[in-house]
């Protein structure tokens, strides 16, 4: 049996678009003699669609595209994703189901059984788990169809009480099948291989796991989808990052045979067990990561154009990189903003930056309209000390002047705040904090260091002092990051344990860091939740990423 995977990039909503991909990759493979060709999870409408799913009309739209993918599945099996009504008159509305296609019918529809509520996940909200599991028979073979969680209950701490795989064996099938939409992080690539292999061991089957690809929005999902013989010998792997529509032959024994094998490979590394940040780990897979999740932000809202403040600072100018690589540095404005205490060197590297980029940039010395703000607040402030308010101002007249020209020519503002100054509140709201996409906002500082080096590994593209020198907001004189915050070689150590890893002070400090710049840290953390409930949408690339992923109170006192 020949069957195809077809990984792509869906458009959440988008049915026109949607199903014009799905059709057009189910046309290739039965040019190449296929029979069967599998999608991801929830290809109809794209995933996670959330709310969506609660408008009938989204629905109605979900079957209608069902029905003129049908009509390509005439000498081809079809599996496809999409939300699915549940017709009993208990439980949720809807299932999140596979639809098998074939003869033009719907020849079977298989629902999810393990919904994952948690992180990112909220598909408890909306869908039914499966009341029932059966193989589906097709050209001599049965199939075990599995949607995503479905074969993630393994291992010694299993998070449900029920395996669907356990169920559709006593059936015996012959080839297990898995619709996915399985996010990308860097932690995560070993270990769904791990898994998807786990079964076929497990099953004693051959595994056909085909994965979503693309942004939406804060998740971006990598492909990387995968093929294992009964043996559990991984016999392809898809390319990350891209879209592939591509075969393989299932022979009747079990075993694979590939045809014209060109896939790109790729091995995430792994690091143990993840229990410490090693901010080099993966980094050219966060790097591509971060590049599609510009990408598709900007394709799938309509934009074109980015505008961003370029301060000759690390994180401003990797920003600027990685959305010059995405959307072309013509299509990327950068303004240098200089106030009273910005160093003449700042301004000279982000220059040097834009011309090694070949990007549009304009200077705006912010110094009048500073100064204008000192003379109309000085009826107020009197002779009150040099304080935060002053070093904020100069931070919201750079946001105010961004967003002026952002309105003003069509750009989309990118906001160049990293993990390690979101997560201790080291921003201003209305000023460095403004933007409409979050491009760091999950990587540590180190890691932004890290990725300033990928992107030199060729040539140097982001200048070298920009690199070496001490980070500074520049808002007062002599300003370093240090005078506010620990030094990130400690604070980003300390943050990972905290935030990915949930661990408490008490294990924290266990560790043999400081006690008392781990409770500093903490305290910084949960007193500026505030902030971050009102930062724009980041862009996931961290096991526990801020945002739809990690939600705490904002007026919450634990550990504060």
């Amino acid at each position: 049996m020949k069957i195809f995977l077809a990984q792509q990039n869906y458009h959440i909503g988008n049915f026109e678009s949607n199903t014009e991909k799905i059709i057009t990759a189910i046309n290739k493979a039965k040019s190449e003699g296929a029979d069967l060709i599998v999608f991801s999870e929830m290809s109809v409408c794209g995933y996670p669609a959330r709310d969506f799913v609660e408008f009938n009309d989204f629905i109605n739209k979900c079957y209608d595209s069902i029905d003129k993918i049908k009509l390509h599945a005439d000498t081809i099996g079809v599996i496809v994703g999409s939300p699915a009504r549940n017709p009993n008159a208990k439980g949720k509305s809807l299932f999140n189901a596979a639809f098998f296609l074939y003869n033009q019918q719907i020849i079977a529809e298989v629902h999810k059984t393990l919904l994952p509520t948690y992180d990112v996940f909220d598909e408890y909200r909306y869908f039914e788990p499966a009341y029932e599991w059966n193989v589906v028979e097709f050209k001599g073979k049965k199939l075990a169809i599995t949607i995503c969680e479905d074969i993630w209950n393994m291992g010694n701490n299993p998070l449900y009480r029920i395996c669907p795989m356990d169920k559709l064996m006593e059936q015996k099938p012959d080839l297990m099948i898995n619709l996915s939409a399985s996010p990308f992080d860097y932690s995560h690539g070993e270990e769904r291989k791990s898994v998807v292999r786990a079964n076929a061991l497990k099953y004693q089957l051959p595994v056909i796991y085909c994965n979503a690809v693309g942004s939406q929005t804060e998740i971006v999902f990598d492909g990387s989808s995968l093929v294992y013989d009964s043996q559990g010998n991984l016999c392809k792997v898809f390319p990350s990052f891209k879209e592939s529509v591509e075969g393989v032959i299932l022979k009747d024994n079990g075993s694979i045979e590939i045809e014209n094998d060109n896939i790109e490979r790729h091995s995430f590394a792994e690091s143990d067990g993840l229990i410490a940040l090693d901010e080099t780990l993966n980094i050219d897979q966060i790097y591509n990561a971060l590049i599609i999740g510009i990408k598709d932000y900007f394709a799938k809202m309509g934009f074109t154009k980015a505008i961003l403040g370029s301060s000759g600072g690390i994180d401003s100018a990797v920003v600027l990189a990685l959305a010059c690589d995405a959307l072309g540095s013509e299509n990327v404005r950068a303004i240098l903003m200089p106030s009273p205490y910005s160093t003449e060197h700042s301004v000279n590297d982000a220059v040097e930056l834009s011309k090694n980029l070949n990007n549009p940039y304009d200077i705006i010395r912010i110094n009048n309209v500073y100064e204008s703000f000192l003379v109309t607040l000085q009826p107020i402030f009197q002779d009150l000390p040099f304080s935060l308010a002053e070093e904020n101002m100069q931070s919201r007249t750079r946001g105010n002047l961004l967003m002026a020209i952002a309105n003003k020519f069509g750009y989309i503002l990118l906001n160049t705040s990293n993990k390690s100054e979101l997560s201790t509140g080291y921003g201003t709201l209305y000023g460095d904090m403004a933007g409409g996409l979050g491009v760091l906002g999950d990587c540590y500082k180190l890691q932004v260091y890290a990725l300033a080096k990928y992107i030199n590994r060729n040539r140097e593209i982001i200048p070298n002092n920009i690199i070496t020198k001490a980070p500074s907001a520049e808002l007062r004189p002599n300003q370093k990051d240090s005078d506010s915050l620990p030094d990130y070689s400690i604070l980003d150590k300390i943050l990972f344990q905290y935030i990915e890893r949930r661990l408490g002070p008490t294990d924290i400090k266990a560790q043999g860091f400081d006690a008392s710049i781990v409770d500093r840290t903490i305290k910084l953390v949960n007193v500026n939740e505030y902030k971050r409930n009102q930062f724009c949408p980041i862009i996931r690339i961290s096991p526990k990423a801020f945002g739809v992923g990690r939600r705490v109170p904002i007026v919450g006192k634990y550990l504060s």
